[in-house]
């Protein structure tokens, strides 16, 4: 049975049990900034179990891409020395959110296994947590799972979220491969063997964890399950590696071609094979490689796959040209891979290229290092080096000195490398208090889109400390929470509204509006009076500030849809702040943006903005989003009905967006381009104005061209010629000032010649000159050389104003064998804080000492006289 047939038919039979069939999410997730990527089914439906997501389904199915190559589940340094290790997979997945439990979890994976996939009952293993009865009974009595082939299991069979939140015991299934295969059951001394292999996961969430670990039964105990479709296939195919299944095949074939090297069970044609699949899609979801973060986990990736290709004899750029073949085996079941393959092979071909410059010249380095190594370690320092100075990443050089049966300092490496090692720390920590958050039945209201007041009624109220209260005092901080309100909870970049909440007695002042699951959170102050729970008040947004706020909003859709057209379809948001003063819009893009394309992108948005066409807003299936032509930033998050804004004439921009926004493109006024930065490698961040903000730019730029007109005397139309009149007038004069130095210090040169006394019979000038800058004094002393014929000249300036010295020494080629420049102006130099040198007839030094200058310079008669006798 083929990959791809197993995974449609894990997904039709769910389907037949009422799962919804929800796509794969992005590796990088969306809803989890401490987790480096997605390594897991039941990532995209975390908020979900936590009851912060509600979706219109209880029950989903899915084919989830996953990859485990950073931070806290990482088995990069795995893959290619193990048969069933990867940084990339599939994981097929079934949830349920508050609806089945254990008994309909077992009994659709023991049917799935049995039934569907035809695996034999007495081949399977099943696991349980010590103290789960419940299970047990069920695999036992229900199933009729032999008891001689059951185990009951701690540490292995409890899984939680994280330090705190949703937990639960577990049930696994695994496949004997038979006695031929070393290994024992699970909880036997001999379970890290081959022989019996996990296939199946069964995670029942029924507790919360809270911060002192005690365990609460939730109110809607959950199923997350997984099984990993890479081992299933190996079970179904007959194989004993996941390598060996149809989905390695093609590829490791491909690779074989590419490298020239046969042996398809190579372990380093397993890592290329491997690589290629995580690297692709990884780029799909917009990471790109950097020095940092993801993008850096992304690019020691494709480098040790570039390396293993060399190992085995590579000597042109191979690993871009794999993506074809992962297309042909993929590109089928994730259509996102066809769709951007030309820029995956581009970026992968760019960084092969620039790796090559450096590989073969730091394999040498390692090679020689190893070759002349007393002992078994290699040093943390040349390690540093080799990452420091030739781009070799720490895990590179592990995977060499592994192979030849060396090991790292990695101690020493660590301290050379302590400030990046804590930042990827920090970036892959993977802990949260679920507790924390404020929790609240029903939801809010929200009624913004129509209207900016309403009347409304205080459902709870929370101190800075977010205890409940019963009231809110004048002049006390806190959090109003709402049955309804106009007020905009920030999301989607979009920042929450101000404004105040107006009752009977006094007033509330919103500073700031969040969102919380179905709540929308008032934070602020109360100016007068007494707030108490149940209150009526009316809230009243600041109509100014909103509507600045959404002039900026409907400006990033155009500007969105703007940048695809001048740049390109790689173009993906990757982030925005809308606030009443300005826009911020984030995407990738791989170099700056040239004048002239900012000038088209604010062109095209202002024509936009021009046409006045009026915005529309539909609510529709997400199938029908999509067949729209809809873009969207986080798929996984929108339920099946979602909000699609359409702005701009002829359809221009059509987005899932659940913001307020104009009612015509005209609203907006006019924007304004700022800037245009990278924030990242591969992101690029545009800051612009729109309608009141940008005509107030215009007006002080064009005051300020008014006033730079009144000092050059010219008018505004003058001012770029009359700026160009007075540059080459400056650069003329620099010259002529230049020149007329160069004059006077030759005169001065004449009459130094007159100051030159003898020491033992040569000629020496030793000399403190004033106004003659450091770059001038080799002209200075090459005049000087000239008229003194033989001799030796040390010259010296001093900047009090900078605590600087600038020297310079020289002698004539008759005395350089007795002599040396070099060390006479090092003698000199030392007196003044400072260093030189140079040529035996000419040597140059600084120092930082000025006062010191006098007594060093006349500390030269002695120096050279000592040299002369």
């Amino acid at each position: 049975m083929k990959s791809a047939d197993i995974r449609q038919a894990f997904l039709t039979y769910f389907k037949e049990q009422g799962h919804t069939i929800v796509p794969s999410s992005s590796l990088v997730p969306d809803n989890d900034p401490t987790l480096l990527f997605t390594n897991a089914g039941m990532v995209p439906f975390k908020d979900v179990f936590l009851g912060r997501d509600p979706r219109p389904y209880v029950r989903a199915t899915s084919a989830q891409r996953c990859v485990r190559a950073g931070g806290k589940h990482n088995d990069l340094d795995n893959v290619g020395y193990t048969a069933r290790h990867h940084t990339f997979f599939e994981m097929l997945g079934n949830f349920s959110f508050g609806d089945y439990f254990k008994r309909d979890a077992i009994r659709f994976a023991w049917e799935f296994l049995t039934e569907r996939l035809g695996l034999p009952a007495e081949k399977l293993w099943v696991t349980v947590h010590v103290s789960d009865d419940e299970a047990e009974e069920i695999w036992k009595q229900d199933i009729g799972v032999d008891p001689e082939r059951f185990s009951r299991l701690e540490d292995d069979n409890f899984w939680q979220m994280g330090d705190t939140g949703p937990c639960g015991p577990s049930s696994e299934i695994f496949f004997d491969h038979g006695p031929d295969v070393w290994g024992g059951p699970p909880g036997s001394p001999e379970e890290d063997g081959d022989r019996y292999i996990e296939i199946w996961n069964l995670v029942f969430m029924q507790y919360d964890r809270d911060a002192s670990g005690t365990l609460t039964p939730l109110p809607k105990p959950s199923i997350d399950t997984g099984m990993g479709l890479e081992r299933v296939a190996a079970v179904l195919q007959g194989v004993h590696s996941n390598y060996e299944i149809d989905l390695f095949q093609n590829l490791l074939k491909a690779a074989s071609e590419l490298t020239g090297h046969d042996d398809l069970l190579s372990p380093s044609l397993c890592v290329i094979a491997d690589h290629i699949r995580s690297c692709a899609f990884l780029i799909v979801d917009d990471v790109l490689p950097s020095n940092e973060g993801r993008g850096y986990v992304l690019r020691r990736i494709i480098r040790r796959a570039i390396r293993h290709g060399h190992k085995l004899g590579a000597k042109e750029p191979f690993f871009h040209k794999l993506v074809a073949a992962l297309d042909a085996e993929m590109g089928d079941a994730y259509p996102e891979l066809r769709k951007v393959r030309d820029r995956i092979e581009s970026i992968l071909a760019k960084e092969e290229e620039q790796f090559a410059r450096t590989l073969d010249h730091g394999m040498g380095l390692l090679e020689e290092a190893l070759e002349s190594l007393d002992g078994d370690v290699l040093s943390g320092e040349t390690v540093f080096k080799l990452y420091d100075t030739y781009g070799f990443p720490f895990d590179l050089t592990a995977d060499v000195c592994r192979e030849r049966g060396v090991t790292l300092d990695e101690v020493g490496f660590q301290r050379e490398l302590e400030a990046q090692r804590e930042r990827a720390r920090a970036a892959s920590q993977f802990g949260t208090d679920y507790s924390a958050t404020l929790e609240l039945d029903g939801e809010t209201a929200f009624t913004g889109y129509d209207r900016l007041q309403d009347t409304a009624d205080v459902v709870a109220l929370v101190d800075e400390q977010g205890n409940p209260l019963n009231a809110l005092e004048a002049d006390q901080r806190g959090v109003v929470v709402l049955d309804r309100t106009p007020f905009y909870g920030e999301s989607g970049g979009q920042v929450g509204d101000t404004g105040y909440l107006y009752f009977d007695s006094g007033r509330f002042q919103v500073t700031d509006t969040q969102k919380q699951g179905g709540h929308h959170l008032h934070h602020g102050v109360l100016i007068e009076g007494r707030l108490d729970v149940g209150a009526s008040v009316t809230p009243q947004v600041d109509e100014a500030l909103r509507a600045a706020t959404v002039r900026n909003h409907s400006a990033t859709h155009l500007m969105h849809k703007a940048l695809r057209l001048v740049l390109g379809d790689h173009v993906q948001q990757k982030g925005s702040l809308v606030t009443a003063e300005r826009l911020r819009f984030d995407f990738s893009h791989f170099e700056a943006m040239t004048p002239d394309q900012l000038a088209e992108v604010e062109s095209i948005v202002n024509s936009q903005i021009l046409a006045n066409a009026p915005t529309r807003i539909e609510h529709m299936s997400l199938d029908d989003a999509k067949a729209k032509g809809a873009a969207a930033l986080f798929e996984a998050k929108y339920a099946d009905n979602v909000r699609v804004l359409t702005i701009g004439a002829d359809d221009f921009s059509i987005e899932l967006c659940g913001g307020t926004h104009v009612a015509r493109s005209g609203d907006i006024g006019c924007c304004h381009i700022l800037s245009e930065t990278g924030i990242a490698a591969g992101v690029r961040r545009i800051e612009a104005i729109t309608g009141e903000a940008a005509l107030a730019y215009l007006r002080e730029q064009e005051a300020r061209l008014a006033r730079v007109g009144e000092r050059l005397k010219a008018r505004p139309e003058q001012v770029e010629s009359r700026v160009e009149s007075l540059v080459e007038s400056h650069r003329h004069l620099e010259k002529e000032l230049e020149r007329l130095k160069a004059k006077l210090a030759s005169a001065a040169g004449s009459d130094m010649i007159s100051e030159a006394r003898e020491v033992a019979g040569v000629k020496l000038l030793a000399k403190q000159l004033d106004g003659v800058s450091g770059k001038e004094l080799r002209g200075v002393l090459d005049q000087l050389k000239q008229k003194l014929g033989s001799g030796v000249i040390v010259l010296g300036v001093a900047d009090t104003e900078a605590n600087k010295v600038n020297l310079i020494a020289g002698v004539t080629e008759d005395l350089t064998s007795q002599i040396k420049a070099g060390e006479l102006v090092n003698h000199v130099a030392a007196q003044v804080g400072g260093k030189g040198g140079g040529r035996p007839d000419m040597a140059q030094a600084g120092g930082s000492n000025p006062g010191a200058l006098p007594q060093a310079l006349a500390s030269v008669t002695d120096w050279v006289e000592s040299q002369l006798v």
